[in-house]
């Protein structure tokens, strides 16, 4: 099911164009929301019409409304089974209950994507190879091949395999990742897992997305992505291929080094997160995981322009938002104005108090 007859799907449940593209995102992408996000979705003052909206929601059994931490602001989750079914996701992982930390993670990640409204989120398995193969002229079974998510880990599915990819009216992919804490690994296996998918691509841009307090993260793994995607390492596969079939056949089948100096020697050389994260797709998946640091496409990409690898430091505060979702404590209220007060500016690292207010309007966004 496309954009288009999903909104269309959930209009019949008594909700207005706008209100249904709304609720369809949610359910696509967070599960969860605040009122805010809505306003800004579809660009009003946050104000009365929006109160409105929610209260009708929660009265129909649509949403439940959960109070934050400190009763400052509530979080709603959208878990109506007939609304997920009615947009072909009857089974979707948003519907069960969430803990603290991936409800803030799926608010960060619904603002970052609601910066960009003029990107088409390219949502489900289907899409993004059918999008892939009309944009870049490869087959439907190398498009296939290129976004299948990998393995059947769950944890990969929770976080990696679920940030957001796009399409800007330019023809431009958007991909984003959201940082909400240290995730070296699980970075680096994400920029693994779309190498293959950006180096075919016409333009492309990786957006890191991070809440104000974690700005200094976002920066330091925007130049570690530009950094590493501008390097290409060809001339080592042969070499890592090596160190790691006797690096499996040591530590998984027992078997006798052939050469113990130069498997050290290898280990050692090859103790970096970029290849440590390499070996373990490369167990899952065999030399085919070298095409994530053999190919220069992307490098060239980064060097002319067309790739481009951004920091987008949005402008809220998620601190406060810790609602205890699944626990049956819940409200019918509508939401306080705790959820919509805008961050200050960056504090001291180590410090919960800031000095100053900025707005909206002052998110900034850094690209090299």
């Amino acid at each position: 099911m496309t954009a288009e007859p999903r909104v269309k799907a959930v209009a019949e449940f008594g909700f207005t164009e706008r209100q249904a593209r709304f609720l369809a995102t949610v359910m696509l992408h967070s599960g969860v929301c605040l009122q805010r996000q809505y306003a800004r979705f579809a660009g009003i003052v946050h104000g009365q019409k929006t109160r409105k909206f929610f209260d009708r929601l929660v009265r129909r059994g649509h949403v439940r409304a959960y109070t934050c931490r400190h009763n400052r602001g509530r979080v709603y989750r959208v878990h109506h089974k007939p609304l997920y079914r009615a947009i072909g996701e009857t089974d979707s992982r948003h519907r069960r209950p969430m803990s603290a930390v991936r409800v803030v993670d799926n608010l960060v990640l619904l603002d970052a994507m609601l910066a960009t409204p003029s990107v088409e989120w390219l949502t489900g398995d289907k899409e993004r190879p059918v999008h892939l193969a009309r944009v870049t002229g490869i087959s439907p079974e190398e498009a296939e091949r290129l976004t299948r998510r990998e393995g059947d880990d769950n944890a990969a599915r929770a976080t990696r395999d679920r940030m957001p990819i796009g399409v800007d009216p330019s023809g431009r992919w958007v991909f984003v990742y959201v940082v909400t804490g240290d995730q070296r690994d699980d970075f680096e296996w994400f920029l693994q897992r779309h190498a293959g998918t950006l180096a075919v691509l016409p333009a492309w841009t990786l957006r890191i997305a991070v809440p104000p307090d974690l700005a200094w993260l976002g920066e330091r793994y925007r130049e570690e992505a530009r950094c590493e995607l501008a390097t290409a390492l060809p001339d080592l596969v042969n070499h890592l291929r090596w160190y790691f079939r006797q690096r499996r056949a040591h530590t998984l089948e027992r078997a006798l080094i052939d050469n113990q100096e130069g498997y050290d020697e290898a280990h050692y050389a090859f103790g970096a997160t970029r290849l440590q994260v390499l070996y373990r797709r490369w167990l899952k998946q065999g030399d085919t995981a070298f095409e994530a640091i053999s190919s220069a496409a992307i490098a060239e990409a980064i060097k002319h322009g067309v790739g481009r690898v951004e920091c987008l430091v949005l402008p809220f505060s998620y601190l406060h938002l810790s609602p205890l979702v699944g626990s049956t404590r819940s409200t019918s209220q509508g939401a306080e104005e705790g959820e919509d007060r805008p961050t200050p500016s960056r504090p001291p690292l180590g410090s919960s108090s800031f000095s100053s207010q900025v707005t909206p309007e002052h998110a900034t966004q850094t690209s090299a």
